[in-house]
């Protein structure tokens, strides 16, 4: 059987400002027309962050990057190829919506269409940023482990480096809006995670830190494929996690543990927007994964 894993290396917009920057309300619209095999709800996430950038690249403007991609294919034979894009990344930065984004769908020709307009708060990026690296790691603590595609039942570790000192939290969105706090672990009870810089962390790996109290995650899926988000956020300056309770979830004969404590999706949404409107140095970085359900 042939085994495929993609690697992506992407110049991260991620921003810090030691000034005061102002926010501004902007508006933007989306229209998607969505591949046979994208979800409804895949669609609208993909329709709800164009329309973001779009009204913040409408505000500030936009910046060129580039992305690598690295395909490698592993069987009888093995091959690989490589593919270099360019893209543009907007000058600012999405902090909460004023107004619920607005989603109509349609079909034309077969074709799903998915319209979404937005309205809500931006600001400028304007100086340096923390080029901190954070991986998702399948199976595995190395970094050759890095992937983005699960099946249910596949371990969860994420590596994280950050060239300053610094705070850091993780949480897990799923394709439900169910919010769970994977980091700090659920032994801190002061709701903080510190790290130092220059240190490479594997986090949720007893294995890679046996003197802490560490807690593993093994990924599931209620549907037949999921997309979940994993956030992952750090600052320089300290910040408490969101306030979150233990989750009424029980784990099923091959749970570990049970599931992470959660918040509502509005409660961590407006947690995090708080923090980012009073903290210009929080960085956020989200990574999208797939989790197939068990045949």
């Amino acid at each position: 059987m042939k085994k495929k894993i993609i690697v992506s290396l992407l110049l991260a917009i991620v921003s810090v400002s030691g000034l005061a920057q102002k926010m501004k309300t902007v508006e933007g619209e989306y229209i998607y027309y969505a591949p046979e095999n994208v979800s409804l709800a895949e669609a609208r996430r993909y329709a709800l962050n164009q329309a973001r950038l779009n009204a913040i690249a409408n505000e500030f403007g936009t910046i060129v990057a580039q992305t690598n991609l690295t395909h490698i294919e592993t069987g009888e034979k093995s091959s690989s190829r490589f593919s270099s894009y360019g893209s543009s990344d907007v000058k600012g930065e999405w902090i909460e919506d004023s107004d619920k984004p607005e989603y109509t769908e349609s079909y034309k020709d077969g074709t799903l269409i998915v319209t979404c307009k937005v309205k809500g708060k931006a600001r400028e990026i304007v100086s340096s940023k923390i080029d901190f690296q954070a991986k998702v790691l399948r199976n595995g603590i190395e970094d050759r482990f890095e992937g983005d595609q699960f099946k249910s039942g596949d371990e969860l570790y994420l590596s994280f480096l950050s060239p300053v000192n610094g705070y850091l939290a993780v949480y897990l969105v799923d394709d439900d809006d169910q919010v769970q706090c994977l980091l700090p672990y659920t032994s801190q009870t002061n709701g903080i995670y510190q790290v130092e810089a220059g240190r490479k962390y594997i986090l949720f790996s007893e294995k890679a830190a046996p003197r802490d109290q560490v807690d593993e995650y093994v990924l599931t899926a209620n549907h037949d494929l999921e997309h979940n988000q994993v956030y992952v956020i750090f600052s320089p300056n300290q910040f408490v996690k969101a306030v979150d309770e233990a989750s009424s979830r029980v784990a099923d004969a091959k749970g570990i543990g049970g599931f992470p404590r959660e918040v509502s999706f509005d409660d961590f949404h407006k947690w995090l927007a708080k923090c980012r409107r009073h903290d210009k140095d929080m960085c956020l970085k989200k990574i999208l994964i797939s989790i197939k359900k068990e045949s």
